[in-house]
């Protein structure tokens, strides 16, 4: 019974914390008014507390001494860091510049993008179902070129960097939140020195902001933070299978933000990108179900 409880706080823990992801572009909506580079650096000073106040809530500085004390894992970690610090720059960007849609499309195939480099990187074996939902991903994306004439740049980096990110971090034994503050507390310092010079040069957009903005702007730790606790949480719960469909809540929301509230345009070629990508993650889903199953 103890079990079944267990699994049941696991599974909505992790769908609160995909589907917080999914509604995050109207919190960035809604301070639009500051750069992305701001949003970063205020996203990135606001979190560096949040992580050490849930360290001390939860008696888990003994594992960040570890980390520390580890040349390899820190090593590891500075480039961590520089991922999920670009990652969230560029999305940022793409909120500022009604590109919401393209980081669903993004976030979508990053499943995809991972499977890929385990193949490269791990020497995982892919099974044929994989390979077909690779293709398929990968058609895609070149019909989307065919019809806008260049790639889905915002998309295919976000992929990348959070599944180069998924990639480094599987490799180095570090829990989710010890890992989460040292690669925020690694970009502090940039933030603060680009706050400092921003504010110096009398060009900070936070400053000029009308005041509900700047009430709202520190409000983008807890935005950061609290999905991270809620999926650390939950994901270790529940099977894997589980935690991969729960993922696609947080695509889902953004795409229905861009074309149900923010009015992105859904062209026919969006349509078929979309079909293809969403037949990709289906025979994914499929496989890893039957996997589970099977485990």
């Amino acid at each position: 019974m103890h079990g079944d409880s267990d699994r049941r706080n696991g599974l909505w823990a992790t769908a609160a914390a995909f589907g917080f992801w999914g509604l995050t572009p109207i919190y960035w909506r809604a301070v639009e008014a500051v750069s992305a580079q701001e949003l970063l650096a205020l996203r990135v000073l606001w979190a560096v507390p949040l992580a050490a106040a849930l360290l001390t809530l939860l008696h888990a500085w003994g594992d960040l001494r570890r980390v520390l004390t580890s040349r390899r894992t820190m090593s590891a970690l500075l480039l961590t860091a520089a991922l999920v610090g670009s990652n969230w720059f560029v999305f940022l960007v793409a909120v500022e510049n009604s590109q919401i849609m393209q980081s669903s499309l993004g976030y979508y195939i990053n499943p995809l993008v991972s499977i890929v480099l385990g193949f490269v990187f791990l020497g995982e074996r892919l099974r044929p179902v994989q390979w077909a939902a690779v293709a398929l991903a990968a058609a895609g994306v070149v019909n989307q070129v065919l019809a806008v004439g260049e790639p889905p740049w915002v998309a295919l980096f976000l992929a990348g960097t959070f599944g180069l990110y998924g990639l480094f971090r599987k490799t180095i034994a570090v829990a989710a939140l010890p890992g989460f503050f040292v690669e925020v507390a690694v970009l502090a310092p940039l933030a603060f020195v680009y706050m400092a010079w921003v504010v110096s040069q009398a060009t900070a957009t936070v400053v000029v902001a009308d005041g509900g903005t700047q009430w709202l702007v520190p409000v983008a730790g807890l935005i950061t933070v609290t999905p991270l606790v809620l999926f650390s949480f939950g994901a270790r719960r529940i099977p894997l299978a589980t935690v991969g469909v729960l993922q696609f809540l947080a695509p889902t929301g953004h795409f229905v933000l861009a074309t149900q509230v923010y009015g992105e345009p859904f062209t026919a070629s969006h349509v078929t990108t979309f079909l293809l990508i969403w037949s990709a993650l289906a025979l994914y889903l499929g496989d890893l179900f039957r996997r589970e199953r099977g485990a």
